[in-house]
């Protein structure tokens, strides 16, 4: 088989969009159950539309529902971080709380204003 650099290209460009349209889907899906304000009729309807007519669902979705994905990640992502230092201030002593609170900045979970106030807690 001969490939042209065109068809290459082509190719290239159709695995990039394929590959774009399935991160988009799953962030769709993510954030479709992270959502409390749909109910789960509502759930099951978004998710019968998106696998029926993935790309218009995801598009329908994104227009109906995109402005409050961010606001939602955020919120969950800090709901994680705040359970995450419950976690490391209240078990152990305090050398193991600094290094649980090591392993989280590591992890990026906190940056070092975080370390630092969480070596203080366990310090002081």
């Amino acid at each position: 088989m001969d490939w042209s650099f065109w068809d290459v290209l082509w190719t290239t460009f159709v695995i990039f969009v394929w590959a774009m349209f399935l991160v988009v889907l799953i962030n769709v899906i993510m954030d479709l159950f992270r959502s409390h304000d749909v109910s789960g009729l509502g759930k099951a309807g978004w998710l019968i539309l998106i696998i029926v007519i993935p790309f218009v669902g995801v598009l329908i979705y994104l227009i109906a529902r995109g402005g409050g994905m961010a606001g939602r990640a955020e919120k969950a992502q800090q709901a994680q971080v705040e359970h995450l230092k419950q976690m490391v201030g209240s078990t152990g002593t305090p050398a193991d709380q600094i290094a649980q609170a090591k392993g989280l900045l590591d992890a990026g979970a906190i940056d070092d204003a975080e370390f630092a106030k969480l070596k203080a807690q366990a310090l002081g």
